[in-house]
């Protein structure tokens, strides 16, 4: 007997371990599963203190100046009460504190598949004695980088082309519609190419790929036609990405011609540490690149403006405005007003159009560099860069600074043949550096000769620019790009142009030719100065040397080739 109480006390003690042991798993599993759900709430978008979310987001302060500091692209909407349906798959939540929040709303669906495999849906099923658990591992298996994230339907930022060429972001319909886009084309899971486009002035935008149209009505002169671009991390539509770069794209672009080199309708550009030039005239398929300061650090409005002065014009325009993330690998490098990322293509200044063209359509005041990413080219790097001047029809494909006979002096008597003939012949030269000596005035009276500026205030910069037989130059002007210096001797055999002055024709050829350049990184920099008039008067550091008058400059259209 006394054997048998002692068998049935090891059995009882047995037993209350392993239900104590029991307990233990019991709470051992549960911690886990509330880690588990932690983990992977965050991993696919679930935010406890944001959570099925309320559709609004707080407009942000207006830009001083403007009416309406949304007049299109975005509409306010009132407040919702936050809600939260997925509450009771997760351990714990703050749910509650969501309502005396001010963050932006967003739509959260995300990690609901991967908590409803984590919270025991599948797994609590099974009594802790059974280790055998088929899908305690399934929602590790998922991958969170496919995983759709419909938690921010505009987070991840996707850029969209519609079928007939538009730019827009893949968002869902009704998220289009809120911020009064058009759908054009679908996107990947159920989204739709949102085109978003604003036809009115003094508006603020804040989507990416917005096109900005001049009103359907014509333009009021004198007038001024704004828009504001909103950088901020805190607007739904930015929420992934700050954003470090805009990109203006003019797919059309038409105002008023310049007088003399000066605009009188300008469009220019305000709030970028780019420094833009201000442009006019016919500008339709080139683009800018603009530097702001990162929008995750600090938020930025620019403003983009035309002014119209009074005179009869046709102004229109269509300027795609395209926001950069940072980080993204199409920046465009620093400094860098307009940027190539192609082995080949065309380049062109500001209002080069190729028209006959009897007044100066060549801009004032441009300074900006003009970059070059360097390609692959069979395989291998390209170790050098080639340009050429475009074939053109009616038009000069390079014109910067008007070559002079001899400089501001001529040579014989003002309206003789012989002075005729020299300012025509040295009107098709090309020019190389800064500096060119005139001879002396042959008399009465008798003028010395004096230094003339060619290529130093108005020129193309390309570094280490040379030809092909290695003659090398770095500023180039006058009508030809050439870096070969052409020395007329005294009695040489020019056309129309008596051996007299033949001497007084500064140096430079009529001909263009290829010019390549082997320093990377590729580029190049346009300068012009404020006036396209003589310089008679110095007036040190700004304006050391005198200069002749410019003559219906256009600017420059060249093909570049990277080798």
């Amino acid at each position: 007997m006394s054997i048998f109480y002692v068998l049935l006390s090891v059995v009882l003690m047995l037993q209350v371990s392993r239900a104590c042991d029991g307990n233990n798993e019991e709470e051992q599993l549960a911690a886990a599963r509330q880690q588990s759900d932690e983990y992977f709430a965050n991993a696919y978008g679930f935010n406890s203190n944001n959570p099925w979310g309320s559709p609004y987001y707080q407009p942000s302060a207006r830009v001083p100046g403007y009416a309406s500091a949304y007049a299109e692209g975005r509409a306010p909407i009132n407040r919702q009460p936050s809600y939260n349906p997925f509450k009771k798959y997760f351990t714990s939540s703050n749910v509650d504190e969501e309502i005396n929040q001010q963050a932006e709303g967003r739509f959260a669906l995300g990690g609901l598949g991967a908590n409803l495999i984590n919270t025991g849906l599948f797994n609590n099923r099974f009594t802790p004695a059974n280790t055998w658990r088929p899908f305690s591992n399934l929602a590790n298996r998922i991958p969170v980088s496919v995983n759709p994230d419909f938690s921010g339907p505009l987070t991840n930022f996707d850029a969209c082309t519609s079928p007939s060429g538009d730019a827009g972001i893949c968002a869902p319909g009704s998220v289009c519609s809120l911020f009064g886009g058009r759908p054009s084309g679908s996107c990947v899971l159920g989204k739709v190419c949102c085109i978003n486009a604003i036809t009115t002035c003094g508006g603020t935008v804040t989507l990416n790929n917005t096109y900005w149209q001049s009103p359907s009505t014509a333009v009021s002169v004198p007038s001024t036609c704004a828009l504001t671009v909103r950088m901020d991390t805190k607007l739904v539509e930015q929420l992934a990405k700050p954003i470090c770069q805009i990109r203006l794209d003019f797919v059309s672009f038409t105002t008023l011609q310049p007088t003399v080199g000066t605009c009188s309708d300008t469009f220019m550009v305000g709030g970028t540490t780019t420094v833009a030039p201000i442009i006019c005239g016919d500008n339709s398929g080139q683009h800018m690149y603009l530097d702001i300061p990162s929008s995750g650090i600090t938020p930025t409005d620019v403003q983009l403006m035309f002014n119209f002065p009074t005179g009869i014009a046709t102004r229109s325009w269509n300027i795609k405005i395209a926001m950069l993330p940072c980080g993204a690998s199409y920046l465009a490098p620093k400094d860098c007003l307009q940027y190539f990322t192609s082995a080949t293509g065309r380049v062109k200044s500001f209002n080069w159009q190729d028209i006959a063209s009897t007044t100066t359509r060549q801009l004032n005041n441009q300074k900006y560099n003009i970059c070059f990413r360097t390609e692959l080219v069979s395989s291998q790097r390209a170790t050098q860069m080639c340009v050429s001047t475009c074939q053109v029809t009616n038009g000069d494909a390079f014109s910067i600074t008007t070559v002079p006979p001899g400089g501001a002096d001529v040579v014989a008597p003002p309206g003789t043949a012989d002075s005729i003939a020299a300012a025509a012949f040295a009107a098709t030269l090309s020019a190389v550096g800064t500096l060119f000596a005139d001879v002396a005035t042959v008399g009465p009276p008798v003028v010395p000769a004096q230094r003339k500026a060619v290529c130093l205030y108005d020129f193309l910069l390309i570094a280490g620019g040379r030809d092909v037989n290695g003659i090398e130059a770095d500023r180039y002007c006058g009508n030809a790009l050439n870096p070969a210096p052409l020395a007329v001797p005294a009695g040489a055999a020019v056309p129309n142009i008596s051996p007299l002055l033949a001497a007084a024709v500064p140096g430079g050829l009529a001909t263009s030719v290829q010019v390549c350049t082997p320093i990377k990184p590729f580029r190049m920099t346009f300068q012009t100065d404020g006036t396209e008039a003589a310089i008679t008067a110095i007036n040190a550091p700004t304006v050391p040397v005198l200069a002749a008058a410019d003559n219906a400059n256009t600017g420059f259209c060249l093909d570049y080739q990277e080798k």
